[in-house]
């Protein structure tokens, strides 16, 4: 895939099948659009994904993650445009000849009902309809998607979220949410209770559950480990000032330190807490550690 990002200076040679948003999450109803552009690879176009560049906030996926992600489904171009003032103000119908025909050579474009774009966001699918025919290109309307009887959206998911209900944010985004991150050096206090854990910190935009104990999965290479995760501060230890995850793998001691590894979340057991003693956290992991087993035991039957 060819990442361009960081500049307003971009073009392709190809001709492009193309979908413009935020993509935040790339949940289910991004990838109805995602899937419509790949499509359109069998008939000799590009897929390209637009997306603007808003600078540091919040996010379900950090660019890294949502780069990978495009990559592995088969995008061939992404856009990270940057929000500049020269953008912001185009007028949607030079926004459309200017750089969706001039520049990206675009034949086909797949676009959400709720999405516009322009200066003072005039834009629209109706107006891409209108367009169409003067312009040269296609433009398919994707309905929402929906799940339990609402639309998918990133507000929704990031709702969910925040409250701790993975099962729900899984199925909305299709695929389990997860944090990606070297594994650092901590206290070594796990090593010291006989439970050696994984310790990584997410870039301070990535939304995190909330503080607590979960079931995960870890990706080390091609093989994948299960296990249990804390997000916190670990109180019983202190010292801590920046979130973190930590995370006991059930069948792997190894030494990770400076690996790169993906923990994925799929189900939350309990708040972090403060024990009195080390001897009572280790109790709790214990415990902790045969609910993700039976968590995970029961899933697999």
């Amino acid at each position: 895939m060819r990442l361009i990002t960081g500049t307003t200076e971009f073009e392709t040679t190809e001709a492009t099948a193309i979908s413009l948003g935020k993509f935040e999450g790339l949940h289910m109803g991004h990838q109805l659009l995602v899937n419509r552009i790949l499509k359109k690879k069998e008939e000799g176009l590009k897929a390209l994904i637009f997306t603007f560049d808003f600078g540091e906030r919040s996010t379900l996926l950090l660019p890294e993650e949502r780069r990978n992600l495009l990559e592995k489904w088969g995008v061939d171009y992404l856009i990270e445009c940057p929000f500049v003032e020269s953008i912001a103000h185009m007028e949607a119908e030079d926004f459309v000849r200017e750089i969706l025909v001039k520049r990206l050579h675009v034949k086909y474009l797949a676009v959400g009902t709720d999405f516009h774009f322009g200066h003072n966001r005039k834009g629209s699918y109706r107006l891409l309809e209108d367009m169409q025919k003067e312009c040269g290109f296609q433009v398919e309307v994707v309905e929402k998607a929906c799940y339990d009887g609402r639309e998918i959206s990133s507000t929704r998911i990031r709702k969910e979220l925040e409250q701790g209900h993975m099962e729900l944010v899984n199925q909305l985004l299709g695929y389990a949410y997860s944090v990606t991150g070297e594994v650092l050096y901590g206290h070594q206090i796990g090593r010291t209770l006989g439970l050696p854990t994984i310790n990584q910190q997410p870039g301070l935009s990535k939304l995190l559950p909330p503080n607590g104990v979960y079931a995960t999965k870890t990706r080390i290479a091609s093989e994948i480990f299960e296990g249990i995760t804390n997000i916190g501060y670990k109180p019983t230890i202190g010292g801590e000032t920046r979130k973190g995850v930590e995370t006991f793998l059930f069948d792997l001691d190894r030494n990770l330190y400076g690996e790169t590894l993906t923990v994925s979340f799929y189900g939350f057991e309990r708040p972090e807490r403060k024990f009195d003693s080390l001897e009572a956290l280790k109790e709790r992991i214990e415990k902790d550690v045969a609910w993700g087993r039976k968590y995970f035991g029961e899933r697999e039957n």
